[in-house]
C-alpha cells in the first residue's frame, strides 16, 4: 500500500473471543459477521484481508494505513459486530446468557425484587428510614452498645 510520499505494509491479527469462550456462533452468524466485519473495513479505509471462525471465537487479518489507529478500528469492530449480530439473533444469546437482559442489571433487579427490605418515606419532612417489620427489623438494633 502506499499514499504520496511513503510505501507502507502494516497488518493486524485480530482475534475476537465470546465471553466465558462460550460456543455462540453459528455458521449464520460467522457469515453475518463477514459482512458486517468487512463494512467496518471499508469505511476505515483498509484492507480485510482474511476471516476465519469457529464456534467461540473469530480471527481477522486487516491491512491497514498509518492514519488508522489499530484501537479505533478495534472498537468500531467489536461495538457494530456485536450491536448488529445481537439485533438479529437476540435468541441464541439469550439461550446461552440467561436472560435478554443478562448481566449485573438483571442480577440487581432481581435482588431488589426478592428483598425490599428498606425504603425512604417522602412524605415526612424529616426522611426517617423504615423496615417492613419494625419490631424484627435489624435496622432499629444498635450497632454498639451503649456507654455504661
Amino acid at each position: 500500500m502506499s499514499e504520496k510520499h511513503c510505501v507502507f505494509f502494516l497488518r493486524v491479527h485480530l482475534v475476537f473471543i465470546t465471553r466465558y469462550r462460550r460456543g455462540v456462533f453459528t455458521k449464520q452468524i460467522l457469515d453475518d459477521l463477514h459482512e458486517i466485519l468487512a463494512k467496518v473495513c471499508t469505511d476505515f479505509q483498509t484492507e480485510f484481508v482474511e476471516f476465519d471462525g469457529e464456534d467461540d471465537h473469530v480471527h481477522l487479518l486487516v491491512n491497514y494505513p498509518p492514519k488508522v489507529a489499530v484501537s479505533a478500528l478495534v472498537n468500531s469492530l467489536k461495538g457494530l459486530s456485536t450491536r448488529m449480530i445481537r439485533k438479529k439473533t437476540i435468541r441464541a444469546f439469550a439461550k446461552n446468557y440467561g436472560a435478554v437482559g443478562y448481566g449485573h442489571q438483571a442480577t440487581l433487579l432481581e435482588v431488589a425484587a426478592a428483598r425490599p427490605l428498606k425504603f425512604f418515606d417522602n412524605t415526612s419532612s424529616s426522611k426517617k428510614l423504615h423496615t417492613e417489620h419494625p419490631d424484627q427489623g435489624w435496622l432499629h438494633r444498635p450497632r454498639y452498645p451503649s456507654p455504661p
